[in-house]
């Protein structure tokens, strides 16, 4: 047998608590009363009273009085008959009574009846509907479906548990993009470092034979050897572009001073002729693993050094923002479409000939490692400044 819903329940429960002590107090008065009135009624004692008098008067009567006392005798004759009257009344009135205070009771049970279906039926509605759209939300939750924007009428509570049902899910959400988000970069590194290890076994060699060709090698084949040592090179740093992505930072965690931190990723990636404003807060440090982060603030240099070209110019400036150390790099190059600007963190993804689209990638990855993020922004046409910010402590 199929059980009866939640709101059914619900309504059969208030009515219930409503209309049983109802019956039951009506019915236990109705029965009192229905016992208590015959009793109350002294039918016997005024039938008495009624015979005592009309003997009394009788006999009063036949020792012939006088006219006074034949006034008296008669007065009280009449207030006799009168209590008689009303005593056969009220008895009247009794043994009609307990019929009269049943169907009243019925009447009674009957309106209780209606006004507790009334008020159990609104109670239910306002919260059987807000409980019935909670477990079809519970549902949707754990579906991973996005939440409705109506809502059901109902309790004031109702809506701060709905509000912090929407908070559930988006975290739940959030949880589970990040799980997503960490799976595939897991797996992501896992396959650069398996290329990088397939690139770099035979890369060797090749490299160690080309250098000994570069020392003795015909003027006539000097270009070929040219083309396979930059070739050779260019996979040696791709290879480790690779390797690089393959692993997390690792290595201590120490005081690094930012000033110098900034000054050693712009000797290993800016050019002379590139013009540069370094802008770095005195005193600036955070703890953290510094060649992992050079590293990460120099493949950004190098990104904008390219997008700017020979007439490029960058401004880099290091500063203290709470927590955190901000280093922020703008380049005059001619920025990216806002519709790429979200995917240039992404592994493989580039826009460069040759590139490996792993320089921003690692990026990413070195300043999350520290507890960070990076941001972008870019107008077309007038450059792009990428910004990470990474916790002091």
């Amino acid at each position: 047998m199929k059980l009866i819903g939640f709101r059914a329940r619900l309504f059969v429960i208030l009515a219930l608590f409503a209309v049983v002590p109802s019956v039951i107090l009506t019915f236990a008065w109705g029965g009192i009363m229905t016992r208590l009135l015959p009793v109350m009624s002294g039918k016997a004692a005024w039938d008495t009273v009624s015979t005592g008098g009309a003997r009394v008067i009788a006999m009063a009567r036949e020792g012939a009085p006088s006219g006074r006392d034949a006034a008296v005798i008669n007065e009280h004759e009449r207030a006799l008959a009168n209590a008689t009257t009303r005593s056969r009344q009220y008895e009247l009135i009794t043994e009609r009574a307990p019929a009269a205070l049943m169907v009243a009771s019925l009447l009674v049970v009957a309106l209780l009846g209606f006004l507790a279906a009334r008020v159990a039926g609104h109670l239910t509605r306002q919260m059987s509907r807000p409980l019935d759209e909670l477990v079809a939300w519970a549902g949707r939750i754990g579906r991973g479906e996005p939440l409705p924007a109506v809502e059901a009428k109902g309790a004031p509570e109702f809506r701060v548990l709905r509000e912090g049902m929407r908070q559930m899910a988006a975290d739940i959400e959030a949880g589970r993009r990040s799980a997503l988000e960490a799976e595939r970069l897991s797996a992501m590194r896992e396959t650069a470092r398996q290329v990088a290890h397939e690139l770099k076994n035979p890369l060797t060699p090749i490299r160690f034979a080309v250098a000994r060709l570069k020392g003795n090698v015909p003027a006539e084949l000097a270009e070929t050897v040219g083309v396979l040592d930059a070739e050779s090179a260019r996979l040696d740093q791709m290879a480790r572009s690779f390797a690089q992505f393959g692993r997390l930072p690792d290595g201590p965690v120490a005081e690094v001073d930012v000033a110098e931190l900034v000054s050693a990723a712009v000797r290993a990636s800016v050019p002379e002729q590139t013009r540069l404003t370094v802008t770095v807060e005195t005193g600036l440090s955070l703890m953290g693993r510094h060649e992992a982060l050079t590293r990460a603030i120099a493949n950004v240099l190098v990104n904008a050094v390219e997008a700017g070209g020979a007439a490029g110019e960058l401004v880099v400036d290091a500063r203290a923002s709470g927590s955190n150390v901000v280093v922020a790099i703008r380049d005059n190059g001619p920025g990216i479409d806002p519709s790429k600007l979200a995917a240039i963190w992404e592994p493989y993804v580039t826009h460069k000939a040759g590139g490996t689209g792993l320089g921003l990638a690692i990026v990413r990855q070195t300043v999350e490692a520290h507890g960070g993020n990076v941001l972008a922004e870019s107008t077309p046409g007038a450059g792009t400044t990428v910004t990470l910010v990474i916790p002091s402590r």
